[in-house]
């Protein structure tokens, strides 16, 4: 064939294979920056978690609170994996405490990153599994992404180990380690987007107004945002679509990859400032970052450039290398497992990653994709009984993914906790103040010191009459609730109130239907259980 006087050659069968494998290997491909700045916040969230898990530290974490190590490990899988099922002494734990921030700062500086990694990951899996009433999609996600990320070169750049390492880093790394963590993303996206697909008010925009009408859960700019319908309309179906496109994030490369990922980011940027479902917001973030390539970086770099603002980067960055330089210098270059011939710990290492792909996501995937996409039933029998069970003990089985779905909340809830002393009062212990049934709050979020207290009541309202975490929780206000002159409690009743949120009703409360539920009642001291209304019971 020839064009303007030249032939043109037809591309060889191997061209075709190259060009292909070329492609794919780019779709692969994770920026050793951007695995540098996972590396720094992960460790970052590890922190933070820590720092607000301990500001309700007795309460939920040792033996003297209402999540002893007999309902942790009663609510855990079983044989779950977790060092704090190991001691109930509140100061062991605090040191457990201290141990995992201090192996997050490692982690953060890229001493050792692997070993910090892998340390991080096995002390994350024990807190979430000591106390799992608190936990959430959010702390599932990390897990996984911390569990990927142990087969990635983590401190490649930006490190005490890339210092140590005294070579040049690779500028990018692309196998099958990456695929994972990647797809995990794409996996988590798109299993929501199937459970949501079959629902009305997702398919119609109706659920993000809807969930907006939560007080429990918004806050921030979320009460402002109800104003704005038809904005949260549009705004829900961008996100149900962006689910949907999800799975191109591993097909497409450069800008399209890009522009793409930022629009998950800046979605999860949005649900930080205005709903309060604890560190998924940020989760989702670090876990999306992971899709911007080179063409990020070299964009970004144009952009601050172009603002004038790229010389006061370059100079932060100068002196945090020398900051780096100065603790590379004065911290031992340990030679762990350099000893090991190099093809025994590749083989090792191989060997591992494969048998945790095929059991934390390809075993899971085949299942619940043939379920989701297709009529087909495929029985894996006793190997996929085995692989969930193991991996529950590991805290990365992977869930069904249902956050905000098939079904979008669209009920508020507050907590009643109607006590009656020996001097015959009766109050409502959960808002501190004399028994009602009435609202306690017009933001119902502020029943809630933390986030974790919202998922921590869910779970006692799921364990219901028979369950330990009400038991513990009467049990727990009986042995330390006094009140003036020394009064005690006699009886303890669990009730939680639930308003039905219509789009009439959004910004209404007032005008909702209430319903209520009487969860638990106990008697203190082995006096027989009775119920408690207040005596204005009649206006509910």
């Amino acid at each position: 064939m020839r064009l303007a006087g030249r032939e043109l050659k037809r591309p060889s069968k191997r061209d075709v294979w190259d060009g292909f494998r070329e492609y794919v290997r780019t779709c692969l491909t994770i920026d050793t920056r951007t695995l540098a700045v996972f590396r720094i916040v992960a460790g970052l969230l590890i922190i933070l978690d820590l720092l607000l898990r301990a500001r309700r530290f007795t309460f939920f974490y040792t033996e003297d609170g209402v999540v002893p190590r007999a309902l942790g490990q009663d609510t855990s899988p079983d044989n779950a994996f977790s060092v704090y099922f190991f001691t109930g002494d509140p100061t062991l734990t605090a040191v457990l405490f201290v141990i995992q921030g201090l192996i997050a700062v490692q982690l953060i500086i890229g001493y050792k990153t692997r070993i910090a990694m892998i340390l991080s990951f096995l002390l994350v899996i024990s807190l979430d599994h000591r106390n799992m009433l608190v936990t959430s999609y959010a702390d599932i996600l990390f897990r996984f992404l911390l569990f990927w990320a142990m087969f990635l070169p983590l401190g490649e750049r930006w490190s005490i180990d890339a210092i140590h390492a005294e070579r040049e880093p690779r500028p990018r790394v692309a196998n099958v380690a990456s695929l994972a963590i990647l797809a995990q993303m794409v996996y988590m996206y798109f299993a929501n987007w199937l459970h949501k697909a079959g629902n009305e008010l997702w398919t119609s925009g109706d659920a993000t107004p809807l969930i907006f009408g939560l007080d429990d859960t918004t806050f921030l700019l979320g009460d402002t945002m109800r104003n704005f319908m038809t904005a949260l309309e549009w705004g829900g179906m961008f996100w149900y679509y962006l689910l949907f496109l999800s799975p191109l994030l591993l097909l497409m490369v450069g800008r399209p990859r890009m522009l793409l990922a930022l629009c998950l980011f800046g979605g999860h940027l949005g649900f930080a400032f205005t709903v309060r479902i604890g560190a998924f917001p940020y989760v989702g973030m670090m876990g999306v970052s992971l899709f911007f390539q080179s063409v990020f970086w070299d964009d970004a770099r144009r952009v601050l450039t172009f603002v004038r603002v790229y010389p006061y980067v370059e100079r932060a960055a100068g002196a945090i290398e020398r900051g780096g330089y100065w603790l590379a210098g004065r911290l031992p270059r340990l030679a762990l497992g350099e000893q090991i011939p190099r093809p025994v710990a590749a083989g090792v290492f191989s060997g591992t990653f494969a048998l945790a792909f095929f059991m934390v996501m390809l075993l899971p995937a085949i299942s619940f994709f043939s379920n989701e996409l297709t009529d087909w039933d495929i029985d894996l029998g006793d190997v996929e009984e085995q692989n969930r069970e193991l991996t529950a003990i590991l805290g990365v089985r992977q869930p069904d993914w249902t956050i905000f779905a098939p079904q979008p909340r669209t009920t508020d809830r507050y907590h009643v906790i109607a006590a009656r002393t020996t001097d015959d009062e009766l109050l409502d212990l959960y808002n501190n103040r004399p028994l009602s049934f009435e609202r306690p709050y017009s933001q119902l979020h502020r029943q809630y010191d933390t986030y974790r207290e919202r998922f921590y009541m869910t779970g006692v309202r799921r364990a219901g009459s028979t369950g330990g975490a009400t038991w513990y929780l009467s049990e727990h206000l009986c042995e330390t609730w006094r009140g003036e002159d020394d009064t005690r409690l006699t009886h303890i009743n669990i009730y939680v109130f639930s308003e039905r949120v219509t789009r009439e009703t959004i910004d209404r409360y007032e005008a909702r239907e209430v319903s209520s539920d009487l969860v638990y009642e106990h008697g203190c001291e082995g006096n027989e259980p009775m119920t408690l209304t207040p005596p204005d019971e009649a206006t509910h």
